[in-house]
This record gives structure tokens, C-alpha cells and sequence, in this order.
């Protein structure tokens, strides 16, 4: 019999006050932002000054992150390291392309080239508490943290690790922003925060971190249980109620028996579709949820609503500016997650209530 896998520690960067909190914090809008800007804790309260001067941001974020999920957890010294990024650490690289074209291919400095592989962040986590173990970072679009997560969860239910940190992180920088805009991905104008009911394509893009330990034993408190990940590259919309159908019947649960879904709604009507289909198909009674109008889009945006979820079913309550329909809030033992990016990656977690686990 494979083993549960519990969440018992969580951390999250993010453009709302929540590195050190969970979902009871003031969240704040930015209106007139059409790329919202991370709340950054104090770093150098967490990370040697010396190390601190040679990192970029997203391994700010990432290795401050890590630690903070590790000591929310208790755990000193995880079996494993498994992180999912979308992007990696784009400004090394921009840095390093850069001052290939400044200095002539000629005199390059080798820090901003060790620095962008996308495994940077694990590594450093791991350089930094010592950690021996796997060691793995997976690049998937738009699925590199459920990539993440869904290896995770075997490698504890198969019995090869009893904690593992994982995570998602990307970092977003002006040269990637200015493409983006360009691309048409991200808005060019008007409400930038009316999500659910926007007009007009593109989104409003963020960047952040969110990591949490996950452990064969639930601890004192568990946040919750990951059940189940699943993940596919291409789904009509019409298909998505049978793919969703499909896994909860995997899982012996129906429709009727998610008490809140969590929906990766961005605010780009070319796709938007998939979701509000999906809520209307199945889950018209069920309490709907959305997150990304308070981190932004990015590839690893399911981290934040993974994070969000977990704190859902701990404390037993949906924080009122995540509503969708108002309906009236059920005892929280099982919330799923749906999310897509542009009508690919799609991909649906499942997690389970603990309260009552000794």
C-alpha cells in the first residue's frame, strides 16, 4: 500500500503581503498595473550578506522561500529537492547575453552564466542547508510546478523518501515583459483587475515563489493532503468536464463531493472558456474560487493557488476576495484545482481536509 502524502510546512513571495502569513493578511490590488510587483520580505534578514550581492532575484526568492517552508515544517534536512520553474533565472541570462553583445564575446564574467540554468535555485537550497539528496528542476511550461509536485508525491508514496521540498518559482524581467507585451500575452490596456468578466485578451503577469514541505507523516498539523496530480498538454474545452469527471471517479469522489474548485481564471477571454464551461458543467452548486487577479500570470502560478488551498483547508475557511459565486460556504474536506495557460498545460490537483488526522 503506497503512503499519504501530507503538506506540513508552506511559503510563499508574492505581490500580496504573504511570505510569513497565510490567507487572514490585507491583499491589495495594483489597478493600474498591468504587471503586478512582488512584495519582497527583507532578504538580508534571511541570507548572508556575501551570498546576497551575487543573487538575482529569483533565487532571492527562491532559496528565502525554501528556507522559511523547511523551518514552517520543522524539517532541517529534506531527502529531496524538487522544484518546477517556467522561465528560470531570466535576468542572469539577460545579464550574460548582454554583456555578450557589450564586451564582444571577449573579458566575460562567469557568475551571470553559472546563475541562469534553471536549476539554480534548487541548487542553491541545497548548497546552502547541505542537502545531498534528488535533486531535480523541472522546466514544463506551464506545468513545471505540478510536474514537480506529481513527482513528489510518488517518490514519498513509493516509499524512497519520507520529506521532500518542492516548489514553484519564476521571476519576470523587463526584457521577458517587453515581449510579452509585444506577444499580446500580457493587457495593453483598460481594467486590469476585472478578471472574471474581462473583454479583451492577454493577461496581467506576476512572478513569485511558493514552496511546501511534503512528508509521509502528518505531523502536529498538516495543512492537507495532496491526493492526487494529473496533467495533459491538449484538451478542447468541450472535453474538460469528462477529463475532470474522470479523475475524481479515479479518486472515488463525484462532483457533488468538492467542496470548493479553484479555478486558474486570468482574465484572457480567448480562455477563460475552459473554466467557466467547467463551472458550469459541474460545479454550478459548488463554491468557485480564482487567485490569479492577486498574484498575476506566470508559469508556475498554480504554486500560489496550491499554497492558497492548502491554507483553505486548514483553517476551514475561502477568504471573501477569492469568491466567484457566493455561495454558501461548505466544511472544506476536498478542493480540487484546475488550471490551463492558453488552452494547454492543463492540469487538476485534488487535496483532502486533515483535521482529523491523529
Amino acid at each position: 500500500m503506497m503512503k499519504r502524502v501530507y503538506v506540513t510546512g508552506l511559503s510563499c513571495i508574492s505581490a500580496q503581503p504573504t511570505f510569513g502569513a497565510g490567507l487572514d493578511t490585507e491583499w491589495r490590488f495594483q489597478p493600474e498595473c498591468n504587471v503586478l510587483e512582488t512584495i519582497h520580505p527583507v532578504y538580508k534578514s534571511f541570507l548572508p550578506a556575501a551570498a546576497l550581492r551575487r543573487m538575482s532575484k529569483v533565487i532571492r526568492m527562491g532559496v528565502t522561500s525554501a528556507n522559511a517552508a523547511l523551518a514552517d515544517a520543522g524539517v532541517s534536512m529534506p531527502d529531496a529537492i524538487i522544484i518546477g520553474t517556467g522561465m528560470g533565472c531570466g535576468e542572469d541570462s539577460d545579464k550574460f547575453l548582454e554583456a555578450i553583445v557589450a564586451n564582444g564575446e571577449e573579458m566575460l564574467t562567469p557568475t551571470a552564466f553559472i546563475q541562469s540554468t534553471h536549476n539554480t535555485v534548487g541548487a542553491q537550497v541545497a548548497v546552502g542547508i547541505g542537502c545531498k539528496g534528488y535533486n531535480l528542476t523541472y522546466v514544463n511550461g506551464a506545468v513545471s510546478f505540478e510536474s514537480a509536485l506529481l513527482d513528489a508525491q510518488m517518490t514519498i508514496a513509493e516509499g524512497n523518501a519520507h520529506t521532500i521540498l518542492t516548489g514553484g518559482i519564476d521571476e519576470l524581467t523587463k526584457h521577458s515583459a517587453d515581449l510579452f507585451r509585444h506577444s499580446g500575452l500580457i493587457k495593453l490596456g483598460g481594467d486590469y483587475t476585472e478578471v472574471l468578466h474581462s473583454k479583451s485578451g492577454g493577461t496581467v503577469f506576476g512572478e513569485g515563489a511558493a514552496f511546501a514541505v511534503l512528508s509521509d507523516s502528518p505531523g502536529k498539523s498538516p495543512y492537507a493532503e495532496v491526493a492526487d496530480v494529473w496533467m495533459t498538454a491538449v484538451l478542447q474545452p468541450q472535453a474538460v468536464a469528462g477529463a475532470v469527471s474522470d479523475f475524481l471517479t479515479a479518486n472515488g469522489l463525484t462532483p457533488a463531493d468538492i467542496d470548493a474548485v479553484v479555478l486558474g481564471i486570468d482574465g484572457d477571454v480567448q480562455y477563460d472558456g475552459y473554466y467557466s464551461q467547467t463551472a458550469t458543467d459541474l460545479f454550478a452548486e459548488t463554491p468557485q474560487v480564482y487567485y490569479k487577479h492577486l498574484c498575476g500570470e506566470f508559469n508556475t502560478a498554480q504554486a500560489f493557488g496550491f499554497w492558497a488551498a492548502c491554507h483553505m483547508l486548514h483553517t476551514n475557511e475561502i477568504p471573501p476576495v477569492m469568491v466567484i459565486n457566493h455561495l454558501p460556504q461548505r466544511e472544506l474536506n476536498h478542493i480540487l484545482l484546475y488550471n490551463q495557460y492558453n488552452g494547454i498545460d492543463h492540469s487538476l490537483i485534488l487535496l483532502k481536509a486533515c483535521r482529523n488526522t491523529p
